[in-house]
């Protein structure tokens, strides 16, 4: 699954509130347009993207077409979103008895929890961290030396 491009899909109002009606009901994209306020062809550019995603499909009754959510696709994203807040945090130097950086034998050497998380947000950048004279508070710039 594309769960980012599923995520970026619901994350606009408008399409959030269209799955949650077709979540009750299936509707055509005029009784959709009506109970929106929107027009049919803003309704219809919506419901193409929530389509192109995944999240619906749509069946032709007579001479419309009506729209039903992808329950299963909607229980894969939770499923995911499910597992990302199961993840665990690890564990900073002041509750595993000292740098995890220094444990590994990089050469880091910190002397206190400030200095772990200077270390440890700099390397996500992948820079050298290097603390400005000016600057004696909990925040810091990265830099490359």
């Amino acid at each position: 699954m594309r769960t980012k491009a599923v995520l970026k899909a619901i994350a606009d109002d408008t399409r959030l509130n269209l799955v949650k009606l077709l979540l009750k009901h299936s509707y055509c994209v005029g009784a959709l347009a009506r109970r929106l306020g929107l027009t049919e062809a803003a309704v219809s550019q919506h419901l193409k993207v929530l389509r192109e995603v995944g999240l619906l499909h749509g069946e032709k009754r007579g001479y419309f077409r009506h729209y039903e959510v992808n329950r299963e696709k909607l229980r894969m994203l939770a499923a995911e979103l499910q597992e990302l807040a199961a993840v665990q945090r690890e564990a900073g130097p002041s509750e595993e008895g000292g740098c995890r950086l220094q444990k590994q034998g990089r050469g880091a050497t910190h002397k206190s929890q400030k200095e772990w998380v200077q270390e440890a947000c700099c390397a996500c950048h992948g820079v050298r961290a290097k603390r400005k004279e000016s600057e004696r508070d909990e925040h810091h710039k990265c830099e490359e030396s």
